[in-house]
């Protein structure tokens, strides 16, 4: 697996089971377990990731080997869990691995697999990965409207406190814009540290390294608040890096949202809670609870039922 992209997934975020978390809010965890068993025929509907699931696993045909491992984390027992199984072959989705977990957390399970990144719906679960120094995100309810899928699998990433340290936001946090931008200015030849998605990034660009340029299932972009002259250091960190990236776009404080519907993204990871608000709206999108912005004392509007 050392040359494989691993990605853990919850059960929620690969399929849609408001029906049967509902049942667990309102009626308690036997209420749960009764109805998942006697729904276990039933197939579920698609969740919010698994549109770039079906994209990373058709690489594996695409290359003609298994470059992409796509592992189930879940709360539930195996038991319950057989619902969520009979609907990954209903679909036909290469999904062998998974670790049903009885009601606990399944991030502890996530370094043994040697995952690259973990998506899920829980954030505590999400914040545990990202403490274990693993790419991981959150997943809102997106309010995108169906339009025409792409074959090509679109990723975009946020720069500081995902892709980046937050060190550069740090400075714009406790001195403010100016501040900001002399210090990047200043630091411009020095690359930045990574941050939780820098691994993730690394192996998509393996990945695409397989492929010619004019013809990868596969493209990235940066979509970020920076402007001139902040731009300067992330080119020379992503040269230092030897990382591709397909797309920057560098938008000066501009909304994201419009920008990622423009760029097809199938998902956008961003560690500003005000940022994915915005996204959601057009993609689908990841929340990194990640760096000093998720540890300023901010209300942040409440998201919905999952």
């Amino acid at each position: 697996m050392a040359n494989q992209l691993v990605i853990a997934i919850s059960s929620r975020a690969l399929f849609n089971l408001d029906d049967s978390h509902r049942v667990y809010e309102e009626q308690g965890l036997e209420a749960f377990q009764r109805y998942q068993i006697e729904h276990e025929d039933a197939i579920l509907e698609p969740g919010e990731a698994f549109p770039m699931v079906q994209k990373l696993l058709r690489l594996n045909d695409r290359l003609g080997r298994p470059c992409v491992d796509v592992i189930l984390l879940s709360r539930n027992s195996a038991d319950t869990g057989l619902r969520v199984f009979n609907s990954i072959q209903h679909y036909g989705l290469p999904i062998v691995r998974a670790a049903f977990c009885g009601g606990l957390s399944p991030w502890r399970y996530i370094a043994a697999f040697g995952c690259h990144l973990f998506l899920s719906t829980d954030p505590e679960d999400v914040r545990s990965a990202l403490d274990q120094g693993v790419a991981a995100a959150s997943l809102l309810r997106s309010e995108r409207e169906p339009g025409k899928d792409s074959d090509q699998l679109r990723i975009a990433f946020d720069g500081d406190a995902v892709l980046f340290s937050d060190e550069a936001e740090q400075i714009y946090q406790r001195e403010g814009l100016e501040a900001f931008a002399a210090s990047e200015q200043a630091a411009a030849h020095q690359p930045l540290t990574g941050g939780p998605f820098k691994p993730f990034l690394a192996m998509l660009h393996r990945l695409q390294t397989e492929f010619p340029p004019d013809d990868s299932p596969i493209r990235t972009a940066l979509v970020t608040a920076r402007s001139a002259p902040a731009h300067e250091r992330v080119i020379r960190t992503l040269r230092a890096w030897d990382v591709r990236l397909d797309e920057s776009l560098f938008l000066g404080g501009l909304d994201k949202g419009a920008f990622l519907r423009a760029f097809g993204a199938d998902l956008f990871f961003d560690d500003q809670r005000g940022h994915c608000d915005s996204a959601r709206r057009h993609v689908v999108t990841g929340h990194v609870p990640h760096g000093v912005t998720n540890q300023l004392p901010v209300a942040v509007p409440a998201d919905p039922p999952a």
